[in-house]
């Protein structure tokens, strides 16, 4: 059983109510996690400021209770602290500093600064520490080693270095003479200064590095006028990994063939398929370890959902509870509480504390989406735009091995097309995604007189591509809570077959009457247009991310009545080139344009694809060094 925060907390209590240290004024409590964010034992530490007495013990759940020790150690030795974040930054230099304390503040600033992904923090706890760590996590990395202003920290960073010959692809000191620390000064003690600023961290560096060097440029490492590199760029280097040197793994998988951990996989379908309760079905799976429609068991685990579409206590919850879930095991993500402010979540800038949430929760196996369109900040049909939505998603998932599952809908008039080429927006989606699956309803009834669904695998990178069941949708009141109706899936007999065969005769969404392509096309490039005009060029490479033809965004450029206009040269400066402008209201076909407001309008799957930030329409606000928190 893995024990809730609220549970370690508590025994953390109960432990340092038998400290031999009289008033503490300084209280931690640290949690060492494997590379996944999974605990393993937890470090109190207990200090009286005043008199500088230390009181540090570790504790660890054996499975049944709380008990003060660490585990038994692993024959290649202790775990190093915050390895959860190094599984996420394999490329970030990494520092290494004398206890948890000085590291979580390092790992704050570079949060704090924006450098969160190009540096991180770790320790291997105290100075007599060096020798029992395992420090393999750190192989082919740079590493900088920040001791504390002591000779115990002096002869910490030798015996670090001395661990990491072999290991680390190179390994330099900070040289503390520039840090005018006091007497067992540390990282912590720096950064409370008024002038700890990332440059001047990044100078210090450069200092080490030439001393270090006695002169000599290190390998691979660019050097101040040698191509005009900046000295930031010492901080930056290509960390490459020998084939030969990684040892090949499996997939770990929730469903087999189906939902892959670490990996993302996105949903789509036309509405009222029902992919939500599809979803809430899967996840009700996971919570109870129960089976899957090929019988096969499930891993079982915690699950969290972000929805934009549905209330969790009217919609949400009906359908776990209906589908048999462990509510227990569900989790919402809410809002953020930011220092004593509360706002919506928005992934732009909200992962780290959200993985920092579900680290605290422990044990989560599957996280979804729902719209996945949502995690993107701007325009959800470019695929430079939705690839960089998608990563810290992906990256997150992967880091913690859970699988992530994205929700999205058919674009419209795409019938027949490739099932991947109908998701909504850029065809990022469905390639970013390792597994794509797709639910569709056919037209004709099945012999019981209920209309036959399918849900189908319409891509996979990482095993079969093929195959599908057959499922319905019951309607049902629930015990309960009488007067409370939802939906769940009742899943049927496995098919076999490519999913554009059997989807073949599935319902065509879309058809608007002049053909849905078109339709749907002229609310892309109205939308497209909607802040300005653009050149030619960037209207046909958006239009080809979004997976429109050139001849269908001809067609929506007359139907709209955009007119190409040839702008700058002459006296207006820079070279000429022609852009699409919409035309004014007054010039627009006031048929045309009231139609295609009244479609926009009734289409919320498409208006997602406004350029506004996800999550909830908000802003994007600077980063702030306040302490931000996922509320769950």
């Amino acid at each position: 059983m893995t024990p809730t925060i609220e549970q370690v907390k508590q025994a953390a209590r109960n432990f340092s109510s038998n400290a031999t240290l009289a008033n503490p004024d300084e209280k931690a409590l640290h949690a060492y996690t494997d590379a996944a964010g999974n605990p393993l034992y937890w470090r109190i530490r207990l200090k009286n400021t005043s008199t500088g007495e230390k009181w540090i013990r570790p504790f660890h759940h054996n499975g049944n209770d709380f008990e003060i020790g660490e585990p038994p150690l692993a024959a290649s030795g202790k775990p190093l602290y915050c390895l959860h974040l190094l599984a996420m930054r394999p490329d970030a230099l990494t520092w290494i500093v004398e206890g948890e304390k000085a590291a979580d503040a390092l790992n704050k600033a570079f949060q704090a600064w924006g450098m969160e992904m190009q540096q991180v923090a770790t320790t291997s706890g105290g100075a007599q520490s060096a020798h029992t760590a395992d420090w393999r996590p750190l192989a082919g990395r740079q590493v900088v080693i920040w001791p504390d202003n002591d000779d115990p920290g002096t002869k910490y960073a030798a015996q670090v270095c001395e661990c990491l010959q072999g290991v680390a692809a190179s390994v330099i000191t900070l040289d503390m003479s520039g840090l005018n620390l006091p007497a067992k000064g540390d990282a912590f003690d720096w950064l409370r200064r008024d002038n700890a600023i990332p440059d001047e961290l990044l100078l210090l560096l450069d200092a080490s590095r030439t001393n270090a060097n006695a002169g000599e440029p290190e390998m691979g490492v660019p050097q101040p006028g040698e191509e005009n590199a900046p000295a930031s760029e010492y901080a930056r280097d290509v960390n490459l990994i020998r084939a030969s040197d990684v040892t090949p793994e499996p997939i770990t998988w929730l469903w087999n063939g189906w939902l892959a951990a670490g990996k993302m996989h996105v949903f789509g379908g036309a509405p009222g398929t029902g992919k939500t309760t599809i979803s809430m079905g899967l996840a009700a799976t996971v919570t109870t370890g129960g089976h899957w429609p090929d019988g096969s068991r499930s891993i079982a685990g915690n699950v969290v959902i972000w929805s934009g579409e549905d209330d969790p206590a009217d919609t949400l919850i009906p359908r776990l509870t209906l589908s048999g879930a462990d509510l227990s095991r569900v989790y919402f993500i809410a809002d953020i509480r930011d220092g004593n402010e509360r706002r919506s979540f928005d992934p732009a800038r909200d992962m780290e504390p959200l993985r920092r949430k579900l680290t605290e929760i422990g044990g989560v196996r599957l996280l979804i989406i729902d719209p996945v369109v949502s995690a993107i900040a701007g325009d959800s049909h470019k695929n430079a735009e939705v690839r960089r939505g998608l990563q810290p998603l992906v990256d997150m998932a992967a880091s913690m091995r859970c699988a992530l599952l994205g929700i999205t809908h058919f674009s419209k008039g795409t019938g027949g097309r490739d099932p991947v080429e109908r998701l909504t927006g850029s065809l990022a989606f469905g390639a970013l995604a390792r597994v794509v699956l797709v639910a569709a309803k056919h037209q004709e009834e099945g012999e019981d007189g209920c209309t036959v669904r399918l849900f189908c695998r319409a891509k996979s990178n990482i095993g079969p591509d093929d195959g599908g069941f057959e499922y319905d949708l019951h309607q049902a009141e629930l015990k309960t809570h009488p007067g409370i109706f939802a939906s769940s899936v009742l899943w049927g007999e496995a098919v076999e077959g490519a999913a554009r065969e059997l989807l073949a005769t599935a319902d065509a969404t879309g058809d608007d009457g002049e053909g849905g392509t078109l339709a749907d096309a002229k609310r892309f490039l109205a939308d497209l247009l909607a802040d300005g005009p653009l050149p030619v060029k960037a209207v046909k490479a958006d239009a080809d991310g979004a997976g429109y033809s050139w001849a269908t965004i001809r067609r929506a450029q007359n139907a709209l009545g955009i007119e190409p206009v040839k702008e700058g040269g002459h006296f207006g400066g820079a070279r000429q080139q022609w852009v699409w402008r919409m035309p004014p209201a007054e010039h627009a076909q006031p048929e045309r344009l009231q139609e295609e407001s009244l479609k926009m309008l009734k289409s919320t799957e498409d208006a997602q694809q406004k350029k506004v930030s996800t999550f909830r329409e908000i802003e994007h606000l600077q980063r702030e060094s306040a302490a931000v928190e996922v509320e769950i």
